[in-house]
């Protein structure tokens, strides 16, 4: 065993019906523990990142800490749809508010797992994971070529990194890294709430560059507009990390999470997007952040979570 902690599959339980054979298989039937001490077959490999430490810095409501096992439990009753291995690789937890080393500690996971060939997908936390999750990746690729970042979130979270970090400075974070060691900054937030974000945000994402689409352009209706402009940023990139901050649902479909939209965006319109993001061949990471499973209602929200890894999965 490496010095990572020991992977706990006692979660990965659910439904059986073997009248059915094969084909009535679940995801707590095939999820197998990462293992730590050698190589196995290129795959998924979930991450979860158990904190909220950067959501109680931002003056969020915390509870985004136990996202991770939430989610696991809705995701081992799902039915198993997948042709490629999953694997669980744990937790990596922020228990003692240390949020620079934590972070640490999902890079070099992250990154453990792209250099054996796997699809890394985090489970957070609070949207303080995006540069954990990032730093992970720019470790693995350490300069070989332009990686995008496409966010689906209500809020850019390009807060200026004052004193400390939070859920709100991860993309301004990378930004000064990218400036640092001359990489560019490529980023893109789609469903951005104008009610949610202050002038000086929107000043800075356009300062920084960032394609950003509002949540009331982001309709059914408006498909085929997004689409495009989705293919215009893949064709700049050779990598792509994709990020899903939850809140960027509707309150209807998505309570569970600090700040619930007022608006949001259509499961409709975010899953054709994430089909074209997948199917660009170029997506090499992706995380959910911001669920919280004390302000739910009856799974809802895990349920929605679920389902979202069943698509970025496929």
């Amino acid at each position: 065993m490496d010095k990572f902690n020991p992977v706990d599959m006692s979660v990965w339980q659910g439904r059986q019906d073997p009248e059915d054979g094969e084909l009535a298989l679940r995801w707590h039937d095939k999820v197998q523990p990462w293992p730590q001490a050698g190589r196995a077959a290129p795959g998924v490999a979930l991450v979860g990142f158990a904190c909220d430490e950067g959501v109680c810095r931002n003056k969020g409501r915390v509870g985004a800490a136990g996202a991770p096992l939430a989610v696991r439990k809705l995701l081992a009753n799902s039915a198993w749809h997948l042709s490629r291995p999953v694997y669980d690789s744990g937790d990596v937890n922020c228990e003692d508010g240390d949020l620079d080393a934590a972070h640490g500690r999902l890079a070099e996971r992250v990154a453990s797992l792209l250099d054996e060939g796997h699809f890394p997908l985090v489970l957070g936390g609070g949207h303080e994971v995006a540069f954990g999750s990032w730093s992970g990746l720019n470790l693995h690729l350490a300069g070989r070529g332009r990686v995008g970042i496409i966010n689906f979130d209500a809020h850019f979270d390009l807060r200026m990194k004052l004193e400390q970090a939070s859920s709100g400075t991860p993309f301004f974070q990378i930004a000064e890294q990218c400036a640092a060691q001359g990489t560019p900054f490529t980023y893109a937030c789609l469903g951005v709430a104008e009610t949610a974000n202050t002038r000086a945000l929107f000043a800075r994402a356009e300062a920084l560059g960032v394609w950003h689409e509002l949540d009331e352009a982001m309709t059914p209706a408006e498909l085929p507009v997004l689409l495009s402009g989705l293919d215009a940023f893949i064709a700049r990139c050779d990598h792509l990390y994709l990020t899903i901050d939850l809140d960027v649902l509707p309150a209807a479909v998505m309570p569970g999470v600090s700040a619930p939209a007022a608006r949001g965006v259509e499961l409709a319109v975010i899953e054709p997007l994430i089909a074209h993001i997948r199917a660009s061949g170029k997506l090499r990471l992706a995380d959910l952040a911001e669920y919280n499973p004390s302000l739910d209602q009856d799974n809802r929200s895990a349920r929605v979570a679920a389902r979202l890894v069943h698509q970025l999965t496929k």
